[in-house]
């Protein structure tokens, strides 16, 4: 567990939520936020986060939807307990569950109307970081392909996964899609005609419909990093700063 020296106090969605997030270790940044607004949830539907972290995402999803049933699955205590934390000073109700998306728990086997994701997907065979909780949450262990197959068996029929990964995972996750279908892919560029580096990928539980490659979302605008300060795009802003949705974008 972390102790209270060890966090930092955060706000999200210009202070929309507060989060506690260790000093040392993983620190969610744009990911979390990105993936909770490509999440197509409406009030009153299940969400599972699986990899849930200290909750950034799940929290992000339950401000946008107030009424959304959120769960999440952590396999890192410390997290996880983070999670419950980060929940309940934010009002928003959430069930965090300990536990490896190998071994699912047993309360977590039922049909969600969504699943989210936020997997690792630094390569196992980099340099790994001497934070073994960052090291844990951002550098492969188990495939992409697990992941997404976990995500599909806790899904209902019709139901969406959503995640965010690099791009280089996506031949991964494409993979591992064998139960879903009608999957777009989001490329997430950082400027105007630079590659992009991450992708949100979304699919449907016996979905039909074609696979469609997206148009790319551009985080920041201008060509080039010109100095130490926010150059988000408006659309960017928008869903960063003031928690709008992605879903006109996957329409």
């Amino acid at each position: 567990m972390f102790a209270d020296a060890d966090l930092t106090d955060d706000k999200f969605l210009c202070g929309k939520l507060n989060l506690l997030q260790p000093v040392r270790g993983y620190r969610a940044a744009t990911d979390p936020v990105l993936l909770a607004a490509a999440c197509p949830a409406q009030v009153g539907e299940r969400v599972l986060d699986i990899g849930c972290g200290a909750g950034a995402a799940s929290l992000c999803l339950g401000a946008r939807v107030p009424g959304a049933q959120l769960w999440g699955l952590e396999v890192q205590p410390g997290y996880a307990e983070l999670a419950r934390r980060n929940a309940a000073r934010n009002g928003i109700a959430m069930q965090v569950h300990d536990g490896d998306l190998a071994q699912m728990p047993a309360a977590l086997r039922i049909d969600f109307d969504h699943v989210i994701m936020n997997p690792p997907y630094y390569p196992p065979e980099g340099t790994r970081s001497p934070v073994p909780e960052r090291a844990r949450a951002m550098q492969v262990d188990l495939p992409l392909g697990d992941w997404v197959q976990a995500g599909a068996r806790r899904l209902a029929p019709g139901g969406w996964l959503t995640l965010i990964c690099g791009t280089d995972g996506l031949p991964a996750v494409l993979a591992g899609m064998a139960k879903l279908g009608s999957t777009a892919v989001l490329p997430l560029a950082p400027r105007e005609g630079r590659r992009a580096l991450r992708i949100i990928v979304q699919a449907r539980k016996g979905g039909r419909g074609a696979f469609r490659l997206l148009a790319p979302f551009v985080i920041h605008a201008g060509l080039t990093h010109n100095g130490d300060r926010e150059s988000y795009t408006p659309e960017a802003s928008d869903v960063l700063r003031n928690g709008s949705d992605l879903l006109a974008r996957f329409r």
